[in-house]
């Protein structure tokens, strides 16, 4: 069953806040095995002009994930989970993401298009400070193959 072109131009607002910790930056730069000194110490970061540790680029996948599959969850828009892979994804920074920063993030339905049998579902995450202040804006496609692919 092809998705809901209904939800092309849904928004989702913000749902809370998320405090980006000195402790999460370093977990995850563990995890993709990086060992940038901007995201494990505070006067690194500090000597290069960053108020505190610096967060590697896609770190921002810990908040936006759950925003997106809260979308993908929709029993409405008809997306069967069991079928769908990452398609694409990206980032666009106004500044760097650090220790202390609280964010909260938008979500929206960009897309929906069909291909050879194949739905693709374009999201947008716009991601801000408390204050407003812009931080990033993430983007990711989610392919739902068809039921012959």
């Amino acid at each position: 069953m092809p998705l809901d072109q209904s939800f092309i131009g849904r928004t989702y607002p913000p749902r809370g806040t998320y405090v980006v910790a000195r402790e999460k930056i370093r977990e995850f730069a563990d995890a993709i095995g990086d060992e940038n000194a901007l995201y494990r110490d505070s006067a690194a970061a500090r000597a290069a002009g960053y108020p505190d540790v610096i967060a590697p680029p896609t770190f921002l996948t810990v908040i936006s994930l759950p925003a997106i599959n809260k979308i993908a969850d929709d029993p409405e828009l008809g997306l069967d989970y069991s079928r769908m892979v990452h398609g694409d994804q990206s980032f666009s920074y106004t500044r760097p993401v650090h220790a202390g920063d609280e964010l909260r993030l938008a979500t929206q339905v960009e897309n929906i298009m069909t291909r050879a049998g194949n739905d693709f579902l374009n999201l947008r995450a716009d991601i801000s400070t408390v204050d407003g202040e812009p931080v990033c804006t993430a983007r990711m496609q989610l392919v739902v193959r068809g039921e012959g692919a």
